[in-house]
């Protein structure tokens, strides 16, 4: 089982013509199941979700949710701007399909996921200027 809930409010903002900013999971100072048990102080080391790992939850999620294809439902070939440290000399942003963004390695963390709406005219090209080759 994997949570779906925040696909709803993807396509709600979809429907209002809203951009959806995922700010993806961070997970820090987590015990594993067996020292919780155990009652042990030990934490895994952090992990930081990435745009691929998010696009391929989301792509599952589509696949799954074919059956109750709306207008305005995300599709494999749905754009989305994949970006990692945003602000840092280092930032790395993408335009893709979901299904490329899949495949996409932005680097170290942090990531985010932006899934856009309705576009202004300058919109569209700044997501141009990102365009995956």
């Amino acid at each position: 089982w994997r949570p779906d809930s925040f696909y709803n409010k993807i396509l709600k903002n979809r429907e209002c013509g809203f951009h959806s900013l995922c700010l993806l999971d961070i997970k820090v100072k987590e015990q594993s199941e067996e020292n919780l048990i155990r009652g042990r102080k030990i934490y895994e080391p952090p992990r930081f979700m990435t745009t691929a790992q998010a696009a391929q939850q989301l792509l599952e999620i589509v696949k799954n949710k074919e059956q109750e294809e709306t207008e305005h439902c995300l599709k494999s070939d749905s754009v989305v701007v994949c970006v990692a440290r945003v602000g840092a000399d280092s930032q790395k942003i993408v335009t893709c399909t979901l299904e490329q963004a899949t495949k996409e390695d932005l680097g170290g963390p942090l990531h985010s996921l932006v899934i856009p709406g309705e576009l202004h005219y300058l919109e569209t090209d700044a997501i141009n200027m990102w365009k995956s080759s």
